[in-house]
């Protein structure tokens, strides 16, 4: 069974857990008609002024719609956009004595095994097919768990530079989390309707960027990858559960209001990001960082720009909303980054200053012609080196800078 009102089936405990935890427990009023409409009459001036910008194709394949939700309806849908990568994360090991190392030793609750030890064997073999067992559920509750958090927070669909899924009736249509536009509104004493067409206008410039297909397929293969790459540690798994990590947290469990709320806190305590990936960070995912990190850095600045250059003409608060709503995407809690550094993602300070020096720097050489030859092919991406030194990048692509 479903939770009430949102056609939901029980199949999916990630989107329940999502779900769960978007709402807080409570029952979300559904949004005001007026306030749809008038998110859709913004779309259409930000998908104009988007396109005449850039230059690109602002949808994929049809219209450009807007739908303003609740933090539960987002919470629902964009489970499917990230359970591709957040799987990845938890992907159990079925055999724990495969990452032993040369000098294979287990440590659980500080007591240290011997593999070869027959009493440890079995032990591992229990363990591992526990794993194996536990694993559908852990993927589910650390998804559902993750998409909820940012569902408090998140103000549209590309709150996070991750490209959407391109197929299906929703490929063109961009989520705007009405209630956390709202509150964000009144939190930081911005005009409503300034904020609301500042996020259609963000929102629109991702939607464009991303939908490059050399972009989105560069993005997501190296999201895909980063996630993928981790690497569980034997002996950290036999702590956690030996904290009882999972055992007890039935999905039906966490959806109880009697039992939910305390498990819910177990969750989000036990899936501490310095636990979790301390003990999984591999070496693999050092090097996809560079290239990952230039690929944001790139987004982050185009979108900014496009920003830049059409909202100061359109909402007269620009200035004083775009600062709040930067400020706040660069001081966002750890606990709450969990999800950006899962995925290889690093929304700092620099990494946004590292966007707008390349993109302005490209500007200042070769104007809008040498921008848009991001947008040509795969090969024109710059790479992490040129991302420090456009004049480098343009050069590699044999432009000449301006006279």
């Amino acid at each position: 069974m479903g939770l009430p009102g949102t056609g939901q089936s029980g199949a999916d405990p990630a989107r329940q857990i999502a779900m769960a935890i978007a709402s807080e427990g409570t029952s979300e009023p559904n949004v005001d008609p007026v306030i749809r409409m008038e998110y859709e009459s913004l779309l259409r001036v930000a998908e104009l002024q988007v396109a005449a910008c850039t230059g690109l194709s602002v949808a994929r394949k049809g219209t450009l719609s807007v739908r303003p939700v609740t933090r539960t309806v987002w919470a629902s849908t964009s489970v499917d956009a990230y359970r591709p990568y957040l799987s990845k994360m938890t992907q159990l090991p079925t055999d724990l004595t495969s990452d032993l190392g040369p000098d294979p030793t287990l440590e659980i609750d500080g007591e240290r095994f011997d593999p070869d030890d027959p009493r440890t064997q079995q032990t591992l073999g229990w363990l591992s097919g526990l794993m194996a067992a536990m694993a559908p559920m852990v993927a589910g509750m650390t998804t559902g768990t993750m998409v909820g958090r940012l569902a408090l927070r998140s103000l549209g669909t590309y709150d996070l530079p991750i490209p959407r899924p391109t197929s299906g009736p929703d490929a063109d249509t961009l989520l705007v989390v009405a209630p956390n536009v709202e509150a964000f509104s009144t939190d930081w004493s911005l005009p409503a309707d300034d904020l609301r067409l500042w996020v259609c206008l963000h929102e629109t410039a991702h939607h464009a960027v991303l939908g490059v297909p050399h972009v989105r397929d560069a993005i997501g293969d190296l999201l895909a990858r980063h996630a993928g790459a981790f690497r569980n540690d034997p002996s950290e798994l036999g702590d956690r559960l030996g904290l009882d990590l999972g055992l007890n947290l039935d999905p039906a469990a966490v959806l109880d209001p009697t039992t939910g709320p305390e498990l819910l806190a177990r969750l989000q305590d036990a899936l501490d990001p310095e636990a979790v990936l301390g003990a999984v960070r591999s070496p693999e995912q050092e090097a996809l960082l560079p290239r990952l990190e230039a690929l944001v850095a790139v987004v982050i600045g185009v979108v900014d720009h496009v920003m830049d250059a059409v909202g100061a003409g359109l909402i007269a608060s620009y200035g004083q909303v775009t600062e709040a709503v930067r400020r706040r995407r660069v001081t966002t809690s750890d606990a709450d980054r969990f999800v950006e550094r899962i995925l290889g993602l690093n929304l700092t300070q620099e990494q946004v200053d590292r966007g707008t020096a390349f993109v302005a720097g490209v500007l200042e050489r070769a104007g809008d012609d040498g921008l848009a030859l991001l947008w040509q092919e795969g090969q024109n991406l710059p790479t992490p080196s040129e991302i420090d030194a456009p004049g480098l990048w343009l050069a590699r692509l044999e432009l000449p800078p301006d006279a």
